[in-house]
């Protein structure tokens, strides 16, 4: 779906506004909903005619042409009824399909443009439920009102008309018995809420376990802990089964006491309308009129059981949207904001800058430093000592005081989608996803990925690839080893490069004569850039531009040449790494 039909969701978290979109398919709906089920008094009365029309045959009072005319008569008619039937379902459908496709977009938009601190918080297991099931449910109980609005609404109106047309008492009897269904129906309500609601949290709970077992596989396998972690995942599973069965339990089961119920008035018609035939009774009948009689009612306590049903239906489905309506937000898209101009190299400047957790104690505190296009940037310190956190500052990971501005504005007051315009970030994490390599590099821009292959020494281990780079990497880049995951992810950032790149420790999964190659090819690639590079590995420091060093939660930004004349701390970590062929950070 394009971003342009996205936003014209008016107030995403209100169920009217998707009603609201689908006019078109909904105006459909509505007139040949209401031609379908007005039509669809025409089968008892045409049952009516017909058994009216075989006794008049077998007392000789008419032909079997007659019968066949009659045949033929609602033959056409049930046609053209079914035919309202199918456009009807169609236009049911369409509405359902893109009101699921429209709740989506809006619900990954809005775990997309998340803050990972919020987005931990969420229970992965709760997420997948509320992306898939809960969205379903939803979904699932707008068809059905849109659908139960014509097939049970105008129907019940036709069928009740067509009765009390042939005698109102006795349709005001028979119709007695259908409003208890529906008390029942609102008396359970609360109950089938309940259920189902232990039943969502059940199953986002048994998601979580899922995929904590599948993703710690090989931790648990190594440690032993298999039997343990399956006992748990069991007990899991346990929980799920018995609040699926509950849940379905309320809903479901109830639906034949709802037909018993509506169908008592049967046992009425059977002898009062009997009486009537005989001409006993509050009105005159013939066979056609008790059987159209007795034809429509049944019909129409069917239809109204199923009316009870819906309201269960649509409860469980008000339950969903409890879960999903927090995170349906208005639409973010590129097309959305104002993007900074990126044709121009960007300068960075840090000024007392402090950084830290929202609920914790700062880590870092008046760091200051500037950067040019063209300059790399190191920045290292004991382990610890707060690199990643001030890294994760740059992308809107973690609040920062003071003030960052890159290409003369504010990073805090910049969107998600803006900061993604002037900064690339590569984490410790490779973060792959689940498909070819290719795809992992171009994030579905296409472009040519040999000269970024090149740049961090992958473009020959690519070309033995059994595939080339259309070869799957698997889940989480499974395929590939430690150094190729980073140097993947690695040439992702240059390939989508910005005006300032920021990485995250990137070669510390790499050989030190594969760093400098790297670095080399860095240095040409990104001339016109800004290179922020955190690192425990500092023997390339010395051909870095400017130095930041942090250390007890402060930081001293200067030349490497400098720092390590005018700094012990930083001084005897250099030349410990140096003297010591270190450079692994434990």
């Amino acid at each position: 779906m394009s971003h342009q039909r996205i936003e014209k969701v008016p107030q995403p978290d209100r169920v009217r506004s998707y009603f609201r979109l689908e006019a078109r398919p909904l105006a459909l709906v509505t007139v040949s909903g209401i031609l379908y089920n007005v039509g669809m008094v025409a089968g008892p009365y045409f049952e009516g005619q017909l058994a009216q029309c075989l006794f008049d045959i077998m007392k000789g009072y008419k032909t079997v042409s007659a019968m066949v005319s009659l045949a033929a008569l609602y033959l056409s008619v049930i046609l053209f009824v079914q035919a309202m039937r199918a456009v009807k379902r169609f236009g049911v459908r369409r509405f359902a399909n893109d009101t699921s496709r429209n709740m989506r977009h809006m619900l990954y938009n809005s775990l997309v443009h998340m803050s990972r601190e919020k987005l931990e918080k969420e229970n992965l297991g709760s997420v997948m439920t509320k992306a898939v099931a809960d969205v379903d449910a939803c979904v699932e109980g707008m068809r059905k009102f849109t659908t139960e609005i014509f097939d049970t609404g105008v129907v019940l109106v036709a069928y009740t008309a067509m009765l009390f047309s042939y005698d109102w008492r006795l349709a005001l009897l028979s119709c007695a018995f259908t409003p208890f269904a529906y008390l029942i129906s609102g008396y359970l309500k609360g109950q089938v809420a309940q259920s189902n609601a232990a039943y969502k949290k059940s199953a986002g709970r048994l998601n979580g376990a899922t995929m904590d077992r599948v993703s710690n596989a090989v931790t648990y396998r190594v440690y032993g802990c298999e039997q343990n972690r399956d006992a748990a995942y069991e007990v899991r599973l346990g929980d799920y089964e018995k609040r699926a069965v509950a849940a379905n339990l309320w809903e479901n089961t109830m639906q034949p006491l709802y037909n018993i119920i509506s169908m008592c008035g049967a046992v009425l018609i059977l002898y009062l309308g009997a009486r009537n035939v005989l001409g006993t009774g509050w009105k005159s009948w013939d066979i056609a009129a008790f059987t159209t009689f007795l034809s429509c009612f049944t019909k129409m306590a069917l239809k109204s059981s199923h009316a009870a049903k819906l309201f269960n239906a649509v409860q469980k489905a008000q339950v969903s949207w409890a879960r999903v309506k927090p995170l349906m937000k208005e639409y973010i898209g590129l097309d959305a904001v104002s993007p900074p101009d990126i044709t121009r190299p960007a300068e960075l400047t840090l000024s007392g800058v402090s950084v830290g957790w929202t609920d914790g104690e700062t880590i870092l505190q008046d760091i200051s430093l500037s950067a040019r296009p063209g300059q790399i940037i190191g920045v290292t310190g004991p382990v610890a000592c707060g690199k990643s956190t001030l890294g994760k500052a740059f992308i809107g990971e973690v609040p920062y005081c003071g003030s960052i501005r890159v290409a003369g504005r504010e990073l805090r007051d910049l969107s998600h989608c803006e900061r993604s315009r002037l900064i690339s970030y590569m984490g410790h994490e490779p973060e792959l996803i689940s498909d070819t390599l290719a795809e992992n590099i171009q994030l579905g821009e296409p472009g040519e990925i040999e000269p970024f292959l090149r740049t961090v020494c992958l473009d020959e281990e690519v070309r033995q690839m059994p595939q080339a780079a259309d070869t799957p990497v698997g889940s989480g880049g499974v395929r590939l080893s430690g150094g190729q995951q980073s140097r993947v992810a690695l040439a992702r950032m240059l390939y989508n490069a910005r005006s300032v790149l920021v990485l995250d420790d990137p070669f510390s999964a790499v050989d030190r004569g594969t760093e400098q190659i790297i670095l080399k090819n860095l240095k040409a690639l990104a001339e016109d850039k800004i290179v922020i590079l955190f690192s425990h590995r500092l023997y390339q420091f010395p051909t870095f531009d400017q130095v930041l060093f942090l250390y007890d939660g402060r930081g001293v930004f200067s030349t490497h040449e400098e720092l390590v004349q005018e700094n012990p701390d930083y001084a005897k970590l250099y030349l410990e790494q140096v003297n010591g062929g270190g450079g692994h950070e434990t």
